[in-house]
């Protein structure tokens, strides 16, 4: 818990990873967060759909909070805001489109009559007691993007949201480089920047460029036309509709989080589609092929998403036929590689024609996220006196602060921190020096039930080890033992070929529960798993879950 006159800076997740970002300003009794992602869980975790931060820390100090930050709209900062609101309903501060796709996300989850949703921009200004907060705009690969500065009786804060200098932006929303030169005049005390592509060298080039890539494929097209990308990327699907447009073809939307986003898109005035244009996937089999165009989710290789069922020839409306032209408009983010290349082959399977790969190479993709010179120009408009790497692995967030030091911060005064370090500030200084609670809250694919870490490590040990059920009759009188023992083998041995081995651990029941002079059918359970655990570990060199049930009558 930070001192009286103490700015504490701190993240609950983002740090030493690629998602669930979320950070806390704090200063005496105010506190502020900035977003609140969610991440997707790769194949380790059994069953589990995402992961979100851990908020201890802000449930136990739940009467500071003064509201909750949106920089944007993607996933990794938003995903996480109906599990936190379920726990600490706060106000939340974001711009129209962010706060169009946060309410589609409180309505499935029945919370947006509840909730406190607040309209801000780039002109907006907050008052949370000691912190004050205003905004900067930033382009990045979704529309309504802001950077914040808080203002603390510390110094100011700048927390710079996701962002590229794009000079030529789809969408006409430039980077205000002007108010960051002017933030930076004024004195910034800490900047916290994303590292996303602080291994790239260069600047990130314009979303322009897309553009004319997409509409060389499609006039180059023969049939039909499958294009995948994120759903959220507004400024690339208007880009999709453009090309749509000029090669004379209907456009559908396959893929629940596409038809969402590009109606609150549409409703709100962030990506125009001629109402002529627009037809329902179940009609797509009325037109010529060559007169159609699918967008639709899955360019990361989802198992259930759009694309992937397009694969497989499962989706009941549409199918991909010989000559069909499918582009993958999104580069595959590290680690979905096979996901990818295994759509990629069952699509080349089905007769289509496939443009993938890396966007150096097809020219249908562009990051939103800065690369080096993007992130030194930052740097150099805000003038930092002290730096905070955020949202990136260890080795991004290590090379941000090696670009930081060629631009003039002093590298002791860059903070490479894991979530849970806190960084304090005090008289102008800042230190490192305690932690707070920080880690990963899972998610459950079935009834968003949030999961503790000993239901994954069963989970773990049935996929890896198995199960043995031993199921027993006893006495209620006096616990003498009436049948002898069943074994009930899943995953661990055939019972037919392990006939030896299912009748010495029936030798172990027995020996293990026959001294017991009462019927203590907890004492015996536990006395059954000890002693029959450690005979398969020493007999197999496995472990696995041990399951007695034991009947008293």
């Amino acid at each position: 818990m930070s001192d009286k006159n103490t700015l504490s800076i701190f993240a609950l997740g983002g740090i030493n990873e690629i998602g669930k970002n979320m950070y806390v300003i704090e200063y005496g009794d105010d506190l502020v967060i900035v977003d609140c992602g969610a991440k997707f869980a790769d194949e380790s975790l059994l069953g589990i759909n995402l992961i979100i931060p851990d908020v201890s820390y802000l449930q136990e100090n739940q009467h500071k909070i003064r509201g909750l930050v949106v920089t944007h709209g993607h996933e990794d900062h938003i995903g996480g805001i109906p599990y936190f609101l379920k726990k600490l309903n706060v106000p939340i501060y974001a711009t129209r489109f962010t706060l169009g796709l946060i309410e589609l996300k409180l309505k499935e989850h029945k919370l947006l009559r509840e909730s406190t949703l607040i309209e801000i921009h780039s002109e907006s200004h907050l008052d949370f007691g000691k912190i004050q907060v205003s905004f900067f705009r930033v382009s990045h690969s979704i529309p309504d993007c802001l950077g914040i500065v808080f203002h603390t009786p510390e110094g100011n804060v700048v927390h710079t949201g996701d962002f590229k200098f794009d000079l030529t932006p789809v969408n006409d929303q430039y980077s205000d480089i002007h108010k960051m030169a002017k933030i930076g005049e004024e004195g910034v005390l800490m900047l916290i920047s994303e590292s996303t592509n602080a291994e790239r060298p260069g600047s990130t080039p314009s979303e322009h460029e897309v553009g004319s890539h997409i509409e060389e494929a499609f006039s180059g097209a023969t049939g039909k036309i499958i294009i995948s990308t994120f759903a959220s990327n507004v400024n690339r699907v208007q880009q999709i509709v453009h090309a749509a447009i000029k090669t004379n073809r209907k456009l559908a939307l396959l893929g629940r989080s596409m038809v969402n986003v590009v109606k609150v898109a549409k409703e709100r005035g962030y990506v125009e589609i001629p109402d002529w244009m627009l037809i329902e996937a179940r009609d797509v089999k009325q037109y010529p092929p060559d007169r159609v165009v699918v967008l639709c989710t899955g360019s990361q290789g989802e198992p259930l998403a759009a694309l992937s069922r397009l694969s497989t020839n499962n989706n009941r409306d549409v199918k991909v036929l010989p000559d069909d032209t499918v582009i993958f408009a999104a580069s595959p983010i590290p680690g979905n590689e096979k996901d990818v290349s295994k759509i990629v082959d069952n699509l080349f399977q089905l007769g289509a024609r496939v443009i993938y790969g890396s966007s150096s190479i097809t020219g249908m993709h562009v990051s939103g996220h800065g690369y080096q010179e993007d992130l030194k120009l930052m740097l150099t408009l805000m003038k930092p006196k002290y730096f905070i790497p955020i949202h990136g692995e260890y080795r991004m967030l290590h090379l941000h602060r090696i670009l930081a030091e060629t631009v003039g911060v002093e590298r002791n005064n860059t903070f490479i921190i894991r979530n849970g370090d806190v960084v304090d500030i005090e008289y102008g200084e800042a230190r490192q020096t305690r932690k707070i609670t920080a880690g990963d809250t899972y998610v459950d694919n079935v009834g968003d039930d949030e999961i503790v870490d000993i239901v994954l490590r069963d989970r773990k040990q049935l996929s890896e080890e198995g199960m043995l059920v031993i199921v027993l009759t006893i006495s209620k009188e006096d616990g003498s033992r009436i049948s002898e023992p069943d074994c009930i083998s899943r995953g661990f041995v055939y019972a037919k070929d392990s006939e030896k081995l299912i009748q010495d651990i029936n030798e172990i029941v027995k020996r293990t529960i026959d001294p017991f002079k009462d019927p203590n059918i907890l004492g015996m359970k536990r006395a059954i798993k000890k002693e029959v655990g450690i005979f398969l570990s020493e007999k197999t060199k496995k472990k696995p879950m041990i399951l007695p049930i034991i009947i008293a009558i």
